[in-house]
């Protein structure tokens, strides 16, 4: 294979990349835990968005359990942008395999 091909692959790959992290803040999941009593969204920078708490499950006695159940929905909410990173990433790089760690890609 040319070295200047392989160049030019990974400067047109460096660009997609690039494309990639600014079309982050667009990117938007949502989980939750508790049936829905908690639930969470997060961009794909990782930053939270909103964080709704449903009235009935706030129990002053229990504060324990209420940060479980944010806990928990944080943990779903980040496992949802982990998959729609990597779709994103597979989708940007027509299925090529980048290895954990490659700036901007999940591993």
């Amino acid at each position: 294979m040319n070295p200047m091909d392989i160049l030019k692959n990974m400067q047109d790959l460096q660009g997609k990349m690039e494309k990639m992290q600014d079309q982050l803040k667009d990117i938007t999941v949502t989980g939750s835990s508790g049936g829905g009593m908690v639930t969470v969204k997060v961009n794909g920078k990782m930053e939270v968005l909103n964080v709704d708490i449903a009235p009935e499950i706030v129990d002053p006695s229990d504060i324990t359990m209420l940060e479980d159940l944010v806990l928990a929905a944080v943990n779903s909410t980040l496992r949802e942008l982990q998959e729609a990173l990597k779709n994103q990433a597979s989708q940007l790089t027509g299925g090529l395999d980048i290895p954990g760690g490659f700036p901007g890609f999940p591993g």
